[in-house]
């Protein structure tokens, strides 16, 4: 299936494809901040429909995942990294797209900050 997404504000605006099962919710110092909802996607799943340069990239840490937001309105609808395997991976808000419920999906807790 086909997901349209955005920030707020649709500066930073994209496509992704495939099968939303579990979700992951981190509790690492910046996504428990941002109560984002994670799909994880192989990167090219995923399109932008909008220019890469509309985006802004903050990296922490180990500075391996880049947390992509908008500048304009501050929403992370997405961020990337190689997976464990090093496949290139996109990390998607599932509550910057369109449609979704949320709360409908099976959540996986994921212990960050201890990491």
């Amino acid at each position: 299936m086909m997901y349209r997404g955005s920030c707020h504000c649709g500066q930073i605006a994209f496509e992704a494809e495939g099968e939303i099962g579990t979700v992951l919710s981190c509790n690492c110092s910046l996504c428990q901040r941002k109560g984002a909802l994670l799909w994880f996607v192989p990167r090219a799943q995923l399109r932008l429909l909008t220019p890469a340069e509309a985006m802004s990239t903050y990296t922490f840490n180990q500075h391996v995942i880049q947390h992509h937001f908008c500048p304009r309105c501050g929403i992370h609808p997405f961020g990337e990294a190689p997976g464990p395997d090093g496949q290139a991976m996109a990390a998607v808000n599932v509550r910057c797209l369109e449609g979704i419920e949320p709360e409908a999906l099976p959540v996986q807790h994921y212990n960050g900050r201890e990491r």
